[in-house]
């Protein structure tokens, strides 16, 4: 009997049409990535492809334009230390690029200050082991 394996995902709210491109000040020895979602090259070109799927602003807050790319390239860079394809030393950098993004993007100074130590202090990029999904699943 033949078996597939699935996982469960999470809900996301936001698919990406077109691929993005940004440029960062991470420079690594290597490109990195997740194949078919999102590479970080190593002279700092993150490139996020098209179908990519993310949350978008999280926590007690609104979704606006001026948070959405923020929040694009910030899940992104996220998803890379979770999968252990960039140092956790740069969920920092991550969260302030947010900051920087979103008043780049016509966010108040003191909205964009209060969603940096929102995800400073309460946002996440380590790996959750009871995450479902990161669960592998077979079937029949």
């Amino acid at each position: 009997m033949d078996r597939i394996k699935y996982r469960k995902l999470n809900k996301y709210k936001y698919q990406l049409m077109q691929d993005y491109y940004y440029k960062t000040k991470i420079v690594l020895l290597n490109d990195t990535g997740v194949p078919d979602f999102v590479t970080l090259r190593k002279d700092g070109q993150l490139e996020i492809y098209k179908g990519y799927a993310w949350d978008g602003p999280s926590g007690p807050t609104i979704d606006t334009k001026d948070f959405m790319r923020g929040s694009l390239v910030h899940d992104a860079l996220y998803q890379l230390i979770r999968e252990e394809k960039i140092d956790k030393k740069y969920k920092e950098y991550a969260d302030k690029l947010l900051h920087d993004i979103c008043i780049e993007d016509g966010m108040s100074k003191f909205r964009a200050w209060y969603v940096y130590w929102a995800v400073k202090l309460f946002g996440t990029a380590k790996k959750n082991p009871d995450d479902t999904s990161q669960v592998i699943i077979e079937a029949p």
